[in-house]
């Protein structure tokens, strides 16, 4: 196991996040509680903080995909707001238990989760459109033609 924590081998992104759950952490083998184990991270909140979602532009438009196995399209919310923010939620339900289950280690994240943009001025806002694919989401927000100013030639006097 690698004492090296994850943030630091994602070529994406090298922003430490300190909500993010599954960071190395230097005190899980001590006594006392350790900072993953504060009461104030819920476990409800784990979905939300590991909703990763990348954002891209092409010259066409702003692409979003987020990764979100095992959630039924039907759990999931894309919504935009009128000051242009884009919103994705959903909620993950928690596996029901049967009592004659023994669990030995539970990882997968349940709860609810909420990711808010704001786009920018050339966005299409009534043109976005959402799909999914193998447990990807990917919303596209078209652009709007960026219309070149029209230059007219002043002729000089004098």
């Amino acid at each position: 196991m690698s004492l090296i924590p994850s943030f630091f081998g994602n070529r994406r992104s090298n922003v430490f996040d300190p909500f993010s759950l599954d960071v190395w952490d230097p005190f899980k083998d001590f006594p006392f509680p350790s900072p993953s184990s504060s009461p104030l991270v819920s476990r409800d909140s784990s979905a939300f903080v590991n909703t990763r979602i990348d954002w891209k532009e092409t010259p066409e438009a702003h692409v979003f995909k987020a990764d979100l196995p095992g959630l039924k399209k039907e759990e999931v919310k894309v919504e935009i707001e009128d000051d242009r923010v884009l919103q994705i939620s959903g909620e993950r339900s928690v596996e029901k238990e049967d009592k004659n289950d023994t669990w030995h280690r539970v990882e997968r994240s349940s709860g609810k989760f909420l990711r808010r943009f704001r786009l920018p001025e050339n966005a299409k806002m009534d043109q976005v459109k959402a799909s999914e694919e193998n447990g990807v989401l990917t919303v596209t927000v078209p652009k709007a033609e960026v219309k070149k100013p029209d230059v007219k030639a002043i002729q000089i006097s004098g």
